[in-house]
């Protein structure tokens, strides 16, 4: 899902002599081309079919290709890089767990030594929120406070979880079950998942609840320490999830720990990913996404606090969900970056690879609006 769209924002507004749309299942990489070509107009987009979890699979897709953009669950990224870099393919990933992005950044001397840059976690939370926050912060001489909200949620909630699965389930219960990274008081510290529940209020949806998951910081509450005294990332979602989901983690099913059943034995993560994945989806139901930055510093010597918001829908044009087209916008924005040579090689923390202005104004050219709501 999100790599289609991040194919397809390529394929718009970076000019690409040719894309390859690698999939374990051909007929998936094949549909996903057949798509973007037809948005587009022309045949820029080539299937094939690759094991991401095989490296020469991975080293014959890559050696043809100037950016790789990693669009697989998580955990495969750090061995996809490995690849990449042995290759001298240039390489960013859609993240989504900060240990798995710190396996990869621990890949630095590697990509200096073979020329390559490197960047994960740049898909929407982390990534595009964190990019919000990093143009927060360069609107202040100096900055107390940053704190980021993103949610994607259903345009027409339905009970009982009021929510829309719109990508990796794996993903989800990773967000919901480790514990995130903060920056308080100027102090790095971990704190709970579905844990410290606040209320706030959207245009055009009213209240909302918002709470701590894991991921969505990654490593910039890490870079921002003794710069910042705040940092943090909370879920929006529909009021009454949070509580709805804490039941599913305070009572283990998410567990990866084997469990004697009357079949034989059973993984509760595994099952409750089989039974809810399909669940969750619901095809008939568009989506939306709401991300906030809210940022308190100081400029000439005066303190105050600034608000930016997204709120995207799905477009009905290209058929791309609003988590697709901000995900795949976020990282296609990073993978031009790259493909630019502006950049220096390494392995590079996403809040430190492209000033917020710069990336904003690449979200404004695709017509994603960036509000005030001071």
């Amino acid at each position: 899902m999100q790599g289609t769209a991040a194919a397809h924002d390529i394929a718009k507004y970076s000019s690409p002599d040719a894309l390859f749309m690698g999939d374990e299942n051909l007929e998936q990489a094949t549909k996903s081309s057949d798509r973007i070509n037809k948005l587009i107009g022309s045949k820029i987009a080539t299937p094939v079919q690759v094991n991401a979890l095989n490296p020469q699979s991975v080293k014959e897709f890559v050696e043809r290709a100037d950016v790789l953009l990693s669009c697989v669950p998580y955990w495969m990224h750090p061995q996809i890089a490995v690849t990449a870099i042995a290759s001298k393919v240039n390489m960013v990933d859609m993240g989504g767990d900060t240990r798995v992005a710190r396996k990869t950044l621990e890949l630095n001397k590697k990509a200096v030594d073979q020329g390559v840059i490197v960047i994960p976690d740049t898909g929407l939370a982390p990534g595009l929120v964190n990019n919000l926050g990093s143009y927060m912060m360069e609107q202040f001489d100096c900055t107390t406070s940053i704190k980021l909200y993103c949610g994607g949620l259903p345009q027409i909630p339905k009970p009982p979880f009021n929510y829309k699965l719109v990508f990796n389930v794996e993903g989800l219960i990773t967000e919901y079950m480790d514990r995130a990274d903060v920056l308080r008081d100027g102090n790095l510290i971990l704190v709970d998942t579905l844990e410290e529940l606040e209320t706030i209020q959207v245009d055009g949806l009213g209240t909302m609840e918002a709470f701590v998951t894991s991921g969505g910081a990654s490593t910039a509450p890490e870079t921002y320490l003794g710069r910042v005294s705040n940092y943090e990332y909370k879920t929006i979602r529909y009021p009454g999830h949070c509580e709805k989901m804490k039941i599913f983690k305070d009572f283990g099913f998410w567990s990866n720990d084997e469990i004697a059943v009357r079949s034989g034995t059973a993984i509760p993560r595994e099952v409750f990913c089989a039974l809810m994945n399909p669940r969750l989806k619901d095809p008939s139901s568009k989506d939306l996404v709401i991300v906030r930055a809210v940022a308190i510093g100081k400029k000439d010597g005066i303190e105050s606090t600034k608000s930016v918001e997204i709120l995207q829908k799905q477009d009905d044009v290209t058929g791309f969900t609003a988590m697709e087209q901000l995900t795949g916008a976020s990282t296609a924005i990073y993978a031009a970056g790259v493909a630019t040579g502006n950049i220096a090689p390494g392995c590079h923390r996403y809040e430190t690879a492209m000033s917020g202005q710069k990336f904003v104004s690449e979200l404004i050219r695709r017509g994603i609006k960036v509000k005030s709501i001071d």
